[in-house]
């Protein structure tokens, strides 16, 4: 099966582009981003915090079923704009990539189409590379499938 959500890295740079076209109206796509309900059900953690906001700030986290903390990410918000961006940063906890900054926009194709496009941008190249290598191609598309599923039953 072929990955939908395409990552574009370009060799010797510290960023990556990830796209992805949902077939979902912009609005709703960017619903799927600030209600921690939905994002609870599409990304499979738990939203402790997300002050949907500039000089906000977000929390998740994932415990297994003895409570034991799995995943922890989190980050400050710099710039909230309804159905069109979001700028924030992103930290996963005890994770060896340090500190990214998000570029999160979100554009109408047509009134039930929309593509979303992030712009990682890494303190360097080989942190960037490392990220990759640990599975993110296969788990940011496993989770856009699920936002497509989980927001389309929505419309």
């Amino acid at each position: 099966m072929e990955n939908r959500t395409k990552i574009n890295a370009e060799s010797g740079k510290q960023d990556l582009h990830i796209i992805r076209e949902f077939e979902l109206p912009v609005d709703l796509l960017f619903k799927a981003h600030e209600d921690p309900e939905i994002i609870e059900q599409w990304m499979g953690t738990h939203v402790l915090k997300l002050e949907g906001k500039k000089h906000g700030s977000w929390q998740y986290q994932t415990k297994n079923q003895e409570g034991k903390v799995m995943f922890q990410a989190n980050g400050a918000i710099h710039e909230w704009i309804p159905n069109e961006k979001i700028t924030r940063t992103f930290e996963m906890e005890n994770m060896p990539f340090g500190v990214t900054l998000e570029l999160i926009t979100f554009e109408k194709l047509t009134d039930d189409t929309s593509r979303l496009h992030i712009h990682v941008i890494y303190e360097s190249g080989d942190k960037r590379d490392q990220n990759l290598k640990m599975g993110m191609v296969q788990g940011i598309n496993m989770a856009h499938d699920q936002l497509q599923t989980v927001a389309g039953k929505l419309k």
